[in-house]
């Protein structure tokens, strides 16, 4: 079951990865955060406007790539305490 609370606390494996996820979370966070603020303030000069507009489509892609890596880890969370499953099915 993908996003389930429980998967963060199977094991130290679980636990590391995580952490790894928050920590590029939070990284793409902050750097979505930036383009937008330096981008808004491109947006005060005209002469400016073409590298802000850049500012702001990469401060969304970062946006996007948010949910993305949420989905990633919760794949990889859930695929590590499937062992026991997977040890079955190799079996039949």
């Amino acid at each position: 079951m993908l996003f389930h609370k429980d998967h963060r606390n199977q094991s130290t494996e679980s636990k590391r990865l995580y952490a790894l996820f928050e920590i590029a979370y939070t990284l793409v966070d902050f750097a979505a955060a930036i383009c937008f603020v330096i981008g808004s303030v491109m947006f005060l000069s005209e002469r400016w406007t073409t590298p802000g507009t850049w500012l702001f489509i990469i401060g969304s892609l970062c946006f996007a790539a948010k949910p993305t890596l949420r989905l990633i880890r919760e794949v990889k969370l859930a695929a590590m305490g499937d062992t026991d499953d997977l040890a079955d099915r190799l079996e039949r």
